[in-house]
């Protein structure tokens, strides 16, 4: 059984752990690896080489620096198969959107590279009387980044190579349910030859997020996750003298009125609510029609019945389980919870077997209608294969119910 370790100051060491966990694959239950619950002094090793790393790569010009990503994107490239597998493997999703998450992240890569032209201050003369103005962008110092289990290729690349362009050191945590795809990118990273300390990964759960929180070199954090551990980053962060960028959770609706191309909206909608199993940050959740809807209703419920579920690296299947089992059970209790609110399944996906993976986290699309729109379903953050659908007389009603609900993130319209 493989057991993993941390990155720290250019080395692979064990982790100070007193605990490890099981790194599960969500559609066979297969373990694939242990993962250390992580510890303070994990944290503190991290956070002491990054901080002495700092004091060489600031001092690296920006275009030597950026060299570094340039053989990282080469790397990327040469490796994404075998990285878009991986993430299949410990995340669930198909191998076609852990690939396309992959293309993200190298083009955040291939971004980061123009930082000698993006980092340029600015200069203005006479901002007062006798009085020129300049600014200068210098690096922070250490930065952290907390990543979630749902991109885990995509989301540490919209931090880590903007940080380390800019002079910044870096420090990793993965989600300790998708730990081994950020271990095969620090063995790439391994290969670069970065000098010590400038880029770090740290393996656990709440006590790492707590040491890079309260760690006193540390100076920035980026979270995704919930809004309930965005509130606790960003308040514990800030609280300890941090920059924090915490994002959090999202209902995402979908207005679409009666002259909408129903074609081309079905298809949009569908892939929208079932790419990666629902577990998206903007993954659209309710779905409001205006109007006379019986035609987009009929295709939309038939483009999910068509929506293969299976193991994401077979053939032909389009999505794949959720994270786990526990996953599963609170998304079927919220499916329930729809029904008993009123709400009628046009699609059920509960109680879903695959062939050769009956023991896999499955919940096939589901469609409930005429949910309460005030109710607890339409209310919370699925993170599931869960389509609510809601039929309003006019657009003024259903925008004004979008306004009133208590996320925000991303909203969009068909017409």
């Amino acid at each position: 059984m493989l057991t993993l370790q941390n990155y720290i100051n250019g080395k692979w060491v064990d982790s100070k752990a007193g605990e490890y966990w099981d790194v599960v694959n969500p559609a066979s239950q297969e373990v694939m690896a242990k993962v250390p619950g992580g510890a303070a002094a994990d944290v503190d090793a991290a956070a002491t080489a990054a901080a002495a790393g700092f004091k060489e790569w600031k001092r690296i010009t920006p275009g030597k620096r950026i060299q570094y990503l340039f053989h990282l994107k080469r790397l990327l490239e040469e490796n994404i198969n075998e990285l878009s597998k991986t993430i299949t493997l410990e995340s669930g999703k198909t191998f076609a959107e852990a690939k396309a998450e992959w293309i993200r992240a190298i083009e955040n890569v291939e971004n980061a590279c123009g930082i000698p032209a993006l980092m340029q201050g600015d200069f203005s003369e006479d901002i007062a009387t006798g009085i020129d103005e300049y600014m200068i962008r210098q690096p922070l110092g250490v930065c952290a980044c907390i990543s979630p289990f749902n991109f885990p290729g995509m989301i540490p690349f919209w931090f880590l190579p903007y940080a380390i362009a800019c002079g910044n050191t870096f420090i990793i945590k993965p989600s300790e349910k998708v730990p081994l795809t950020m271990t095969k990118v620090m063995e790439l990273i391994d290969r670069l030859d970065l000098p010590a300390g400038v880029v770090n990964m740290v393996h656990g759960g709440k006590v790492v997020v707590d040491g890079l929180l309260e760690h006193p070199v540390i100076k920035a954090i980026s979270f995704v996750g919930s809004s309930a551990i965005a509130r606790y980053v960003y308040g514990k962060g800030a609280a300890n003298g941090k920059r924090v960028q915490a994002q959090g959770g999202a209902k995402n609706p979908v207005i679409i009125l009666p002259d909408a191309d129903i074609d081309m909206t079905s298809q949009i909608v569908v892939d929208s609510v079932y790419g990666c199993a629902g577990q998206r940050c903007l993954a659209a959740s309710t779905i409001i029609t205006v109007g006379d809807h019986k035609d987009i209703t009929e295709s939309i419920v038939e483009l999910s019945r068509k929506r293969t579920t299976g193991f994401g690296l077979d053939e032909n299947v389009l999505m794949g389980p959720v994270i786990t089992a526990a996953s599963k059970t609170r998304i079927n209790s919220l499916i329930d919870k729809g029904v008993a609110e009123g709400g009628k399944v046009l699609v059920d996906g509960r109680n879903a077997k695959i062939p050769g993976y009956e023991q896999g986290n499955f919940i096939q699309p589901t469609i409930i209608e005429n949910v309460p729109l005030n109710g607890e379903l339409a209310g919370t953050e699925i993170f599931g294969p869960v389509m609510s659908l809601a039929h309003i007389n006019t657009i003024e009603d259903a925008i004004a119910y979008i306004n009133g609900n208590k996320y925000g993130n991303m909203a969009c319209i068909f017409t």
